[in-house]
């Protein structure tokens, strides 16, 4: 279906910028040689040399083609633009996984209005699989081809499957609400980084919980995750567009049945 009011350009320099990053990241996943340094002066958060090198060719291509967008990236800082729309990227989600050799990880691209995002890419380059959320539906792109994409309709949260990426979720408290809502459903499983929004998106599974994010971090999932048909939002109910907590569901009567537990949260 075709919508009007979406700019197909965008989906054009989307896919460029998902195509760039896949080749700067590949050469590196699995390598022995791949260079890793760590943020955090306690803990772990690494970054790579993947990392900024995707980011940097995605940057090189918006410098080309959408000169007077916006960017917010986690590598390189936000940069200002004059046409109201920001791309929001983050070059590997699940820097952990990548490092550990899982394909779990995804480069992630949303681009942004006044609302929030309206169009997004989970990317995961070494399965080929690009799942992709617009105005115009939702699309998984793969080596057999491209199917539609539509969320399940699971109704009640004691068969649902839930998904988040750290056991401890983010505080203490945080942790006790993502538990309490873990304790009603059918399975419960852990690490899967942005790929987890995608198989939500496929229709796989049913919730994804989580706290501490950024907004590169959640826009893309947001933009794929509604435009399968599924609802995300804060742990309260509203936009989750800057990070922070987020709930994301396959449909509005599950989400309104995790989100009665976490608002106590």
């Amino acid at each position: 279906m075709n919508n009007p009011s979406f700019d197909p350009d965008i989906r054009r320099v989307a896919h460029l910028l998902a195509d760039a990053a896949r080749a700067a990241i590949l050469p590196h996943f699995r390598s022995a040689a791949l260079g890793t340094e760590n943020k955090l002066s306690q803990g772990y958060d690494p970054v790579t040399v993947a990392d900024r090198a995707a980011e940097r060719a995605m940057r090189d291509i918006l410098a080309a083609e959408r000169p007077d967008d916006a960017i917010l990236g986690e590598e390189f800082g936000a940069q200002a633009g004059t046409s109201g729309l920001t791309w929001v990227l983050d070059p590997i989600d699940g820097t952990r996984g990548f490092v550990s050799g899982t394909p779990t990880w995804g480069v992630l691209i949303a681009v942004s209005n006044g609302t929030g995002p309206f169009f997004g890419i989970i990317d995961q380059p070494y399965i080929g699989e690009r799942f992709e959320g617009s105005p115009e539906g939702a699309l998984l792109t793969h080596a057999r081809g491209q199917n539609p994409l539509r969320t399940r309709k699971t109704a009640e949260l004691s068969q649902a499957v839930l998904f988040t990426t750290f056991p401890e979720v983010g505080s203490e408290a945080e942790g006790k609400g993502f538990h309490a809502v873990a304790g009603h459903t059918q399975l419960t499983r852990y690490g899967m980084d942005c790929y987890a929004y995608a198989l939500l998106a496929a229709g796989q599974v049913d919730l994804v919980i989580e706290a501490g994010l950024q907004a590169y971090d959640i826009q893309a999932p947001i933009a794929l995750v509604e435009a399968a048909g599924g609802v995300v939002t804060d742990w309260q109910g509203g936009r989750a567009h800057e990070g922070g907590r987020a709930i994301a569901a396959a449909n509005a009567v599950i989400h309104a049945q995790a989100l009665a537990i976490l608002k106590d949260y």
